[in-house]
């Protein structure tokens, strides 16, 4: 499956709050769209976050973030690289 990226920003910053929210209705809608969520990375001031996924396709990714009311700026299909 491609690994798809979703990139994000907050302002104001994300509360834990605010991540556990989005977190549930997400989840709730991954498997509705074939989506696996493998890993994110929020920013130390919590305005960015980049989220991976493993998906059939960027599309299926977006409806997951639609569905789920979960407000991003770019979903990409993505190439993994690792140190040889």
């Amino acid at each position: 499956m491609p690994h798809i990226i979703v990139e994000r920003s907050f302002d104001p910053p994300l509360t834990q709050e605010d991540l556990d929210s989005v977190a549930r209705r997400v989840s709730d809608c991954l498997e509705l769209y074939r989506v696996n969520w493998i890993r994110s990375y929020l920013s130390a001031d919590r305005r960015r976050m980049v989220c991976e996924y493993d998906a059939p396709d960027a599309q299926s990714v977006r409806e997951v973030q639609n569905t789920a009311q979960a407000r991003f700026d770019r979903v990409w299909p993505a190439e993994v690289m690792e140190p040889s």
